[in-house]
């Protein structure tokens, strides 16, 4: 078995509504957000994915969050745009890219909004 993470990064602010404490407040992030991909079998030029390609559809998902107030973006109008939420629709959107095949699979995406913050979703 075989796993790799390629990581990139998006700006972004968010609130938390409901929230007692600072984080109520309009505020930003520098997130990064981290792909781990799970698989057995390596194609003809010894590769389970090819970063770049990994990496491309990540940037996909994310340029959609980039330079935005989350909050303002569904399906953060009624749920909250925390870590754990942002990880869940990140994972659902990229699982679903044709890069993945019976043997090559997201297994999950770590999401960071500090250097000592983080969580990951897992299926």
């Amino acid at each position: 078995m075989y796993e790799i993470e390629v990581k990139t990064a998006f700006e972004a602010a968010h609130l938390i509504r409901g929230y007692a404490g600072k984080c109520a407040r309009l505020h930003g992030h520098n997130w990064e957000v981290i792909a781990i991909v799970r698989g057995s079998e390596l194609d003809e030029l010894g590769m389970l994915i090819d970063f770049k390609i990994l990496k491309s559809e990540l940037k996909k998902i994310l340029d959609e969050f980039d330079h935005r107030f989350l909050n303002e973006l569904e399906p953060f109008t009624t749920e909250n745009p925390t870590a754990e939420n942002l990880a869940r629709i990140i994972f659902k959107q990229l699982s679903t890219a044709e890069i993945f095949n019976g043997t090559t699979k997201l297994y999950g995406i770590k999401v960071c909004e500090s250097p000592n913050s983080s969580v990951t979703y897992y299926e």
